[in-house]
């Protein structure tokens, strides 16, 4: 006979994913949009964590107990990973880390190493983020430092529409000028920098123009959705069945 197993309401769930408290779009690709993922996920919002609280060079350091019982209640649910709705939350991966045994996936920041391995000395890393709030903090929480590996930071125009709804927390957006400007800030990061091998996208929701961006530059492109799939195969796997 074959026991079958309880212990808790809901069941299946791969990913957990702690959302900030927001009312702006987001499009199929965005991780709050439970259609980007091609398993079952949990999400939880943390109630009164605005992206004002996050964006800045310091997090709201309030905020950490209440992402922490957040991911606490989400393995609570049989998640077997997290992952989080902002890339500036990396300055909280230790402290989510910790409070949780399962893995936590922070911020595609957590790519960063990765990815200066893959294309070898010589070459660097551009980090495209919304504002010029990227600090040694949220890179050093992530396992590496804006001296090394060789990474440069690229930011949008202070003029950008980007942040007046990401940041600013609009509830409308047109998806054409989104998509333009991220095409744009790859293509000036690449022009600024020849020598740039890999992006990595530290905003969440660039993730929605991230094939844009790959189609436009030609080089690989790391985004939340990379990270949090590596992690969907690290830790639930894939059957492969041999021939019948």
């Amino acid at each position: 006979m074959a026991t079958l197993r309880g212990g808790r309401t809901v069941f299946g769930q791969a990913v957990g994913i702690l959302m900030l408290d927001t009312q702006f779009p987001r499009p199929p690709g965005d991780v709050g949009n439970a259609l980007t993922w091609p398993f079952p996920t949990q999400y939880r919002v943390v109630e009164n964590a605005h992206p004002s609280r996050i964006m800045g060079r310091e997090p709201d350091p309030k905020l950490v107990t209440p992402f922490c019982e957040a991911a606490r209640e989400l393995q609570s649910h049989g998640v077997r990973a997290i992952t989080t709705s902002c890339g500036f939350l990396a300055a909280f991966q230790q402290e989510l880390a910790a409070a949780v045994s399962i893995p936590v996936v922070s911020s595609a920041l957590l790519q960063v190493p990765l990815a200066a391995c893959m294309i070898g000395t010589g070459r660097k890393v551009a980090v495209l983020t919304e504002r010029p709030h990227l600090s040694e903090r949220h890179a050093r929480a992530a396992g590496w430092s804006l001296d090394d590996p060789a990474v440069v930071v690229v930011t949008l125009p202070s003029d950008a529409v980007f942040p007046t709804v990401y940041i600013e927390n609009a509830a409308t957006a047109d998806s054409r000028i989104l998509e333009a400007e991220m095409v744009n800030l790859a293509r000036n990061a690449v022009d600024r920098y020849p020598d740039v091998g890999a992006l990595v996208l530290e905003c969440s929701n660039f993730v929605p123009y991230s094939q844009a961006i790959r189609r436009q530059v030609g080089l690989p492109v790391f985004d939340l959705y990379t990270a949090v799939m590596q992690t969907y195969l690290a830790t639930s796997g894939h059957e492969f069945h041999p021939d019948s």
